[in-house]
């Protein structure tokens, strides 16, 4: 572990410059750039809206604002479009950077790194202008808000740990990549950002409380709607706990298979 944080910090210029090229590679010829970062889920969340909101909108006792199903919906897709990015581009990191890994000396485990951070780029331009709008939808900020760092962190974790062992493993069965993608969309659904938990059945609330995504979707909810810290904050330190089991594994994983996955490559 200290090897990878000691080549970590000697090429944090490398990780830093490589966020930014990845950044202005994915819009190097559109001609609004970035703001597609921000108008691809802003705009799923007014499909989502303008098909549930009558619906949904009495669902959220408690809350004096008719827009509180908006700002519902918009707290849980910060929560999953953070993890489903940086799973997504983790599968295929190491296919689509094979000829780099041959070419370039350089540690490895910098690729995730540069997932992440690109990724959680992204997603702090998305809440910015979520908070944004917030303001304009007569949803005040609150200190509870404070909470987003630690959320964002054991978000990213969590799925950078899932992201690295699909990566690894998509060297080697590239049908990894093609089960994933339905996998994340019934993973979606079956976490409560389009509905609420509280109008399922009983048991299939139960069966959803071991949904990892669950928890995250209702604490970004709990901060971002209700203006309160997270309620389930033992659920929080159980997804923390499996992030750092699952990033340890994952670099256990990808260490040993590194020069195997350069010869496949």
């Amino acid at each position: 572990m200290k090897e990878i944080l000691a080549a970590i910090w000697s090429y944090r210029h490398f990780i830093v410059s490589s966020i930014k090229n990845d950044l202005r590679a994915r819009f190097a010829r559109s001609k609004l750039g970035a703001l597609w970062m921000i108008l691809q889920p802003l705009a799923q969340v007014a499909i989502y809206a303008l098909v549930m909101a009558r619906i949904m909108a009495a669902k959220l006792p408690g809350i004096d604002n008719r827009y509180a199903y908006v700002i519902y919906l918009m707290a849980g897709m910060i929560a999953w479009s953070l993890f489903a990015e940086v799973v997504t581009r983790s599968m295929a990191m190491f296919v689509d950077s094979g000829n780099l890994m041959k070419k370039m000396a350089f540690p490895r485990v910098c690729l995730p790194i540069i997932i992440g951070g690109s990724c959680l780029v992204n997603n702090l331009l998305l809440l910015l202008t979520a908070a944004g709008l917030f303001l304009v939808l007569g949803q005040p900020l609150s200190l509870a808000m404070l909470w987003l760092p630690v959320l964002i962190g054991i978000n990213l974790a969590f799925a950078l740990g899932i992201g690295l062992i699909l990566g690894v493993l998509n060297v080697f069965v590239r049908d990894v990549a093609q089960v994933m993608t339905v996998v994340l969309q019934l993973w979606f659904w079956f976490t409560p950002i389009v509905y609420m938990a509280s109008i399922l059945p009983d048991g299939l609330r139960a069966v959803l409380e071991f949904n990892p995504m669950m928890h995250m979707a209702v604490a970004f909810q709990d901060v971002l709607l209700y203006r309160r810290i997270p309620h389930d904050i033992l659920g929080l330190g159980i997804i923390a706990v499996a992030a750092i089991i699952l990033l340890l594994f994952s670099l256990t994983l990808f260490r040993r298979a590194s020069p195997e996955m350069v010869d496949v490559l």
